[in-house]
């Protein structure tokens, strides 16, 4: 690892307050290990994150910050503030788990993240102007958390605003790089007769068969697909005994695009296969929306650059590489209203990519703990360079005084607004 004292382009300043801020993390390096750990052993899905709430309340509250526990009316989050300085700096902290194999995310590394870059920018605070804040965002897996608290203004004076997530990439990509897209997701439902299978099924409307030729259909549509548009879908309900025909039927569905327009087109592609189904059966169909749309990722180049620059300072070289599809992020959201960050990390280690047990295994490992300390101590310095750049604070500072009141507590579409007659 780069040592601060070897760094000769940084003032003396700077590098004094990077010194401080690794020593922190390595004075911390228990505590936060022990709250990924903790997080890791007791995982809950969205909207359902009790226990990762209140341990992270807990140990920022500990640590001095003043924490508001039920942040802006959503259980499961808080808000812990430190500082009074007129550049306020948002650390997002997930720490929701998916169903079946747990923290296949690592978002119980990315919760330590944000609290290690927290607690290390603690005692230089004052020093560099700046206001931390940790906020809590349940629901990332699903329910869109960040979404509901930019709408409640969670937001709102945030001069900027930051999370680190763990990757299973073999090199350290670039965070220009880093392609996270927009999801829409919702749920179709038909509507048949039931009837018994053996006596009457001729007085049946099939609602099982209507979700089968939706699934054929949409496999089909996937050939005429643009490279890099997802969609994913899988039958939640289809009938519970083989002697009755279902009358019911329901499929939840995905539809993911870097762009968000073409995500509008291939959505209405899907809406016709369905379509297409429910008139086949004579079932009637309705769909809608089951959670927020998530918008693909705007990296502000100024914190990306800082950001690549001292996750090589700590050991990890950047690499360009294009892998492109990616995952999706309600972060997305975020950064079409206030400059925003989402690097990965890599994890040392994981056998397989996020959302598998192989990846779970890791971030609950010695690996999984590296990468937190590695990512909260890059993240710190992240910080302490923009606030403590004159020219970068400035244009921060300047951007937040010149966005109109409430414009972060309203949803952009990433400027695709010709297509939003297409959406229901």
């Amino acid at each position: 690892m780069t040592r601060v004292d070897d760094i000769t382009t940084a003032s003396e300043t700077n590098r004094l307050l990077k010194k401080t801020a690794a020593h922190t993390i390595t004075e911390e390096r228990g505590r936060i290990i022990a709250l990924s750990r903790d997080i890791h052993a007791q995982p809950e899905l969205a909207f359902a994150e009790h226990y990762a709430c209140e341990r992270i309340s807990t140990e920022l509250e500990s640590a001095g910050f003043d924490v508001t526990r039920g942040a802006y009316d959503i259980e499961t989050s808080f808000e812990a503030v430190y500082g009074s300085g007129d550049f306020r700096v948002v650390l997002c902290a997930e720490y929701d788990a998916l169903p079946g194999i747990g923290h296949a995310c690592g978002h119980n590394v990315i919760a330590a993240i944000s609290v290690g870059a927290a607690l290390a920018l603690r005692p230089i605070a004052d020093d560099l102007g700046v206001q931390l804040v940790v906020l809590g965002t349940p629901a990332e897996e699903h329910g869109g958390g960040k979404i509901a608290l930019m709408r409640a203004g969670a937001f709102e004076s945030a001069v900027m605003s930051a999370m680190v997530h763990p990757s299973n990439s073999d090199t350290q990509v670039r965070t220009s790089q880093i392609v996270m897209q927009c999801v829409d997701r919702f749920v179709v439902e038909f509507t048949g007769r039931a009837a018994h299978a053996a006596a009457a099924p001729h007085e049946a409307v099939n609602a099982g068969a209507a979700a089968t030729l939706a699934q054929v259909a949409i496999g089909l549509l996937r050939q005429q697909l643009r490279d890099g548009i997802r969609v994913a879908s899988i039958t939640s309900d289809a009938g519970t005994v083989t002697n009755i025909v279902p009358g019911y039927a329901r499929l939840d569905i995905e539809v993911r695009s870097q762009n968000l327009e073409e995500m509008i087109d291939a959505k209405q592609r899907v809406l016709a296969c369905l379509e297409g189904a429910a008139i086949a059966t004579g079932c009637s169909w309705e769909h809608g929306r089951t959670e927020p749309r998530y918008l693909s990722i705007r990296q502000d180049p100024l914190l990306a650059q800082a950001w690549d620059a001292n996750i090589e300072l700590s050991g990890l070289p950047v690499a360009d590489r294009h892998d492109g599809s990616g995952g999706s992020t309600d972060m997305g959201n975020v950064s079409r209203v206030v400059p925003s960050i989402h690097p990965m990390i890599k994890l040392d280690g994981a056998a397989g990519p996020p959302h598998t047990v192989e990846f779970e295994r890791a971030a609950g490992s010695d690996a999984g703990d590296d990468c937190a300390i590695t990512g909260a101590t890059a993240l710190a310095w992240t910080i302490v360079d923009v606030a403590s750049d004159p020219d970068t604070r400035e244009h921060l500072l300047r951007r937040a005084a010149e966005r109109p009141a409430g414009a972060t507590m309203v949803d952009h579409d990433d400027g695709d607004r010709a297509a939003a007659h297409l959406a229901e």
